[in-house]
C-alpha cells in the first residue's frame, strides 16, 4: 500500500517532485463559475489556459485531474500564490491527511475510498451490490482541496466523476450552492468525500455477510487469507477515514475569516457523519477479529472431531489386538487351538468386546 518514496531522498523541502503512480497521460482541467444568478462550466484543452483566471461572477471552481506534471502545478501554485511546502504535499500520495491554515488560503488533504478489481482473486470480496462474481478490493485516491475568499481548486490523481454531483447541482440550479460562497463549496466537495466512505463501507458491509456465510459453510485456507487482507483494508479505511474527522473540526474552527456561520451547521452534520462512518469502520474492525476466532476455533474443532474419531478407532483395536496376540503366540501347546470351534469363538468375543464398547462410548456420549 505504501508509494515509493526513494525519489524525494535527499531533497531540501519544498522541492517539487510527484511521488505516486500516474494515472493519467495528461491533466485534465474544468473551471466552473457561478453566482446567484447563474453558472457555467468549460473544460479547458491545456492548463495554460486557465492563467490568468478570468471569473466574471462571485466563486471559481477549477478541477485539477492528474497531479503529475510538476511544471503544471508549480505554475499555478505560482499564480495563486501557494506555499512550496503546500504543491509539495499536494504531488507527494503518501502524504497523511492534513488540514492547514494560511493567510490567504485553506488547504486540506484527504484519502478518498473506492472499490477497484483485485490485485489477487483469492484475497478480494464479492461486491454483491453490482451482482457480478468478480472480486474487489479497497483502493485510495489522494484529494486536495485548497480555497480562498472566491475560489476554490480541486485536485485529483485521476480524471474520474467523485466532484460530479456536485458540478451538477451548480449547473442545474439545485440546492443552495449559488447563492453561497467558496466555504459553502468546499464544505460540499468535503460532504461528497465523506459520502464516498459510505458507499465503500456498504460494500464491505455486504462482504462481511458473505465472509460470515462462508466461515460457517467452508472454512479454509482460502478464506483465511481474505480474512486477513479484509482486515488489512479495515486497518487503511480507518488510518484514512480517522483524520477527516479532524479536517472538518479544523474546517468549523477556522473563523469567519474563511467559513461564514451560515456554513457552520452544515460542517456540524458532516462532522457527525464522519463519526458514524468510524464507528462503522471500527465495528466492521471488531467483526472481522471475531471471524478469525471463530476460524480458529472451527478448525480447531474440526482437528478435535477427527482426533476423536481416530482415538475411537484406535481403542477399538486395543483388545482386538490382545486378542489376536495371545492366539498368535508361536507355543505348542495351546489348549482353545485344539477346539472344533476355536476359531469362530475368537470372532465372537472379538464383535462383542467391539460391540460393548461402542455401546459405552454411545452411553457416554462420545459417539
Amino acid at each position: 500500500m505504501t508509494k515509493s518514496y526513494r525519489g524525494k531522498k535527499g531533497f531540501p523541502p519544498g522541492t517539487l517532485t510527484h511521488v505516486g503512480t500516474i494515472y493519467e497521460k495528461t491533466i485534465r482541467v474544468r473551471q466552473t463559475s457561478f453566482d446567484s444568478a447563474g453558472a457555467d462550466s468549460r473544460d479547458l484543452e491545456r492548463w495554460q489556459d486557465l492563467l490568468p483566471l478570468h471569473n466574471d461572477r462571485a466563486v471559481a471552481w477549477i478541477e485539477i485531474n492528474g497531479i503529475h506534471d510538476v511544471q503544471a502545478i508549480e505554475e499555478i501554485g505560482r499564480h495563486f500564490s501557494i506555499h512550496p511546502l503546500v504543491l509539495e504535499d499536494i504531488l507527494n500520495t503518501t502524504q497523511r491527511p492534513k488540514f492547514e491554515e494560511f493567510d490567504e488560503y485553506l488547504f486540506l488533504v484527504a484519502k478518498v475510498p473506492f472499490v477497484q478489481p483485485a490485485a489477487d482473486p483469492d484475497v478480494g470480496f464479492h461486491k454483491t451490490l453490482l451482482r457480478t462474481n468478480h472480486r474487489v478490493e479497497v483502493g485510495f485516491e489522494q484529494v486536495s482541496l485548497l480555497f480562498g475568499k472566491d475560489w476554490v481548486i480541486s485536485l485529483t490523481e485521476r480524471d474520474q466523476t467523485l466532484f460530479a454531483p456536485v458540478r451538477e447541482r451548480i449547473l442545474t440550479g439545485k440546492g443552495r450552492l449559488r447563492g453561497q460562497g467558496a466555504d459553502y463549496l468546499a464544505y460540499a466537495l468535503l460532504d461528497v468525500i465523506v459520502d464516498q466512505f459510505f458507499v465503500v463501507l456498504e460494500d464491505l458491509g455486504d462482504a462481511i455477510e458473505f465472509l460470515d456465510e462462508e466461515l460457517v459453510r467452508r472454512p479454509g485456507p482460502t478464506l483465511l487469507r481474505q480474512i486477513h487482507a479484509f482486515k488489512r483494508q479495515l486497518m487503511y479505511l480507518h488510518k484514512t477515514v480517522w483524520p477527516v474527522r479532524e479536517i472538518i473540526g479544523a474546517f468549523e474552527r477556522c473563523g469567519s475569516r474563511f467559513c461564514s456561520p451560515a456554513t457552520g451547521p452544515y460542517l456540524r452534520d458532516a462532522y457527525d457523519h464522519i463519526i458514524q462512518a468510524i464507528d462503522t469502520v471500527e465495528t466492521y474492525r471488531d467483526l472481522i477479529s471475531g471471524m478469525l476466532d471463530i476460524y480458529l476455533s472451527s478448525i480447531s474443532y474440526r482437528l478435535n472431531e477427527v482426533m476423536k474419531v481416530l482415538t475411537i478407532i484406535s481403542t477399538l483395536f486395543i483388545p482386538l489386538t490382545f486378542i489376536a496376540g495371545v492366539y498368535g503366540m508361536n507355543f505348542e501347546y495351546m489348549p482353545e487351538l485344539k477346539w472344533r470351534y476355536g476359531y469362530y469363538g475368537v470372532w465372537s468375543i472379538m464383535i462383542l468386546v467391539t460391540l460393548g464398547m461402542l455401546r459405552y462410548f454411545r452411553r457416554k456420549k462420545w459417539l
